[in-house]
């Protein structure tokens, strides 16, 4: 198997479904079924899915604040410093809402779907990018292949209509190393003209300052231990001198500093010792907020968050070990395993860590695929059932959730999952009556039919799982021109998005003391700490009506509540 060489090799002669042989004929092509192809992926809940505990809310809040007090440096979630990440994010989420804002939406900064959208570019970006980096190692239609694996990927689907980081900094890691590769594959480099020359240095050098503004130092660790582990294979690493590392790094320099340099004039060393000693180094000895879990957990996920190109791993192990030591084979492998052993040992683990290495792992699957060169054992073979019962057991799951907690039996949702069924069951059962291209393409309808039903009928319907968001509403339709509210028990960062950064996350006793402290303020009290505001409300003689009662469940604890809505002022 050759995966080195880009270009128009072992092309079959046409495509059953016709996608490839139609988004092949032009990179622009490529580029727009691509991009089509995730938009459908990522689309369906992200705008009508509430603000989601706890990360996507503490990112949207503190971008908020940003907004709203016009420092664009300090990060901050209501009065508690926030310096996990550098503010590469929160200025990309700022400059959504803004733009909202001089288009004449009003409520543009408590609108959680205007946060997400930098995570939305950042994902189709990524699989645009995928793409390009893969036409570095195999033909176009194979990096076509690799891109429909990361654009239907379920964990990238997920990533994608999140407003965190992920996505956007999975852009940056591939545009870096699809510039590295560039430089490093001999056949590319044959390629290379002298503006070129300029270009991909220019490419990764950039990546790389985006990437450290959006996460820090995690890029570096995914470009560092792929250079590392190329530098002990080979022996030698003068290509690196093609990235041009003096003016690199200058220009990477100028990139960065001066926002570290503000946070360091304005925090002291707070954010290197919180970002750095609390948060990242923390996370390599401890499980942070009980995300710890043994080695073996990434391989575990792989197999549903990398759905549906997982199901031909297996298959190609055999052909990738062969082609080890070519040098495209050995590039993406130096991408992939030395990162994964290292988020295997580490103790935090979060699914999305190893969201950077997908790209690698997909253009290894593609050009195997177009190469013909998949393993035909039996039993390898049989395991693209899992084309079929993951969607089976997911619509089984969702369908579940949907009766169970959304009270609902939603006629919607079923035709959309039986065809996502159907088609899983199509792709896995004449996989080997027309190969694992046209497969692989029944899958990716499978996913898009997955998800759409999962995010964009079922998740919206649970109600229950997102009461911060019908505690907003309590709010809005109060009648009150600016109600704020206090909470006792229930502390999510979605409900300070969602009713205003003035929201007390507070104890029983001290919401009844904020209740009496004016007309228009709601106070949200859990069951368990009734007794307590009751006590404390008699006390200080608080005229006070109750609202309403709501039975909710906790995503951030897990556990179903019920929450009472009291109002200052006399019963009406």
């Amino acid at each position: 198997m050759a995966i080195t060489i880009g270009g128009e090799r072992n092309e079959p002669a046409r495509s059953l479904i016709g996608v490839t042989d139609f988004a092949t004929r032009s990179h622009a092509r490529a580029l727009a079924v691509l991009a089509f192809v995730a938009l459908l992926s990522i689309l369906p809940g992200f705008f009508a899915i509430p603000a989601t505990d706890r990360d996507e809310s503490r990112f949207a809040q503190a971008t908020k604040q940003m907004i709203e007090s016009g420092d664009y440096i300090d990060i901050r979630f209501q009065d508690e410093v926030r310096y996990k990440k550098p503010a590469g994010i929160y200025w990309l989420q700022a400059g959504a809402v803004k733009a909202a804002q001089a288009l004449g939406f009003p409520q543009a900064p408590n609108t959680i779907w205007l946060y997400r959208l930098p995570s939305l570019i950042g994902a189709v970006a990524a699989v645009l990018l995928t793409y390009w980096a893969g036409l570095a190692f195999v033909s176009r239609r194979a990096a076509l292949l690799a891109g429909l694996m990361m654009a239907c990927a379920v964990l990238l689907s997920v990533e994608g209509r999140i407003a965190k980081t992920d996505a956007m900094l999975l852009a940056t890691v591939v545009a870096a190393m699809g510039a590295m590769a560039r430089l490093y594959l001999p056949e590319q480099r044959a390629l290379i003209d002298a503006r070129a020359s300029w270009t991909l240095p220019l490419i990764f050098w950039t990546a790389l300052a985006a990437g450290v503004l959006l996460k820090g130092p995690v890029i570096g660790l995914f470009v560092g231990l792929a250079v590392l582990t190329l530098a002990i294979v080979d022996r030698s690493a003068r290509w690196l001198l093609a990235l041009r590392p003096l003016l690199g790094l200058t220009w990477f320099a100028l990139l960065v500093l001066p926002w570290f340099l503000a946070i360091t004039l304005r925090s002291g060393d707070s954010f290197f010792s919180e970002s750095i000693g609390h948060d990242l180094l923390l996370k390599l000895v401890s499980g942070q907020e009980s995300h710890g879990a043994p080695p073996g957990f990434y391989l575990l996920l792989y197999w549903v968050t990398f759905f549906p190109g997982a199901m031909l791993t297996l298959l190609a192990v055999p052909a990738v070990w062969a082609a080890r030591r070519e040098p495209g084979a050995k590039f993406l492998l130096a991408w992939v395993v030395p990162a994964w052993i290292v988020f295997e040992l580490v103790v935090t683990k979060l699914p999305h860590y190893v969201l950077p290495l997908y790209p690698a792992i997909a253009i290894l699957l593609a050009g195997i695929v177009d190469s013909r060169m998949l393993s035909r054992n039996r039993w390898l073979v049989t395991g693209t059932i899992w084309w079929f019962l993951i969607p089976v057991l997911a619509s089984i799951a969702g369908l579940f959730v949907l009766f169970y907690i959304g009270r609902q039996f939603g006629l919607l949702v079923w035709p959309v999952i039986g065809a996502s069924v159907v088609m899983g069951l199509l792709a896995w059962r004449l996989y080997e009556a027309d190969g694992a291209e046209h497969s692989l393409l029944r899958a990716v309808v499978a996913a898009l039919l997955l998800v759409g039903a999962l995010f964009g009928l079922i998740a919206p319907a649970l109600a229950a799982l997102f009461p911060s968001a019908t505690l907003a509403h309590l709010m809005r339709e109060s009648g009150c021109r600016e109600p704020v509210a206090a909470s006792a028990g229930y502390h999510e960062p979605s409900l300070v998005f969602l009713a205003g950064t003035a929201t007390r996350l507070t104890d029983a006793a001290n919401a009844a003391e904020f209740l009496n402290g004016g007309e228009c303020r709601f106070a949200f009290i859990e069951a368990r700490q009734e007794r307590s505001f009751a006590q404390r409300a008699d006390a200080i003689g608080l005229q006070y009506s109750q609202v309403t009662r709501i039975e909710v469940i906790n995503v951030g604890t897990g556990k179903p509540a019920t929450i009472a809505v009291y109002r200052s002022g006399a019963p009406r």
